[in-house]
């Protein structure tokens, strides 16, 4: 997810500087997006990690 992320804010550099400004900005949108979605994946993975962990031990 992060991946994905990297490559769209790199994609909306690249147009920013080129002049592509809708481009751009639907670029670091969607970057933008991704990157809370994967965060909050990360989060909740760790939280279901450590609550699993308690009840088997």
């Amino acid at each position: 997810m992060f991946k994905w992320a990297l490559i769209f804010a790199v994609i909306a550099l690249v147009a920013a500087l080129l002049g592509f400004g809708g481009v751009a900005g639907a670029a670091a949108g969607v970057a933008k997006i991704l990157f809370f979605v994967g965060l909050a994946l990360v989060a909740l993975f760790l939280i279901l990690g450590v609550v699993a962990g308690r009840k088997v031990v």
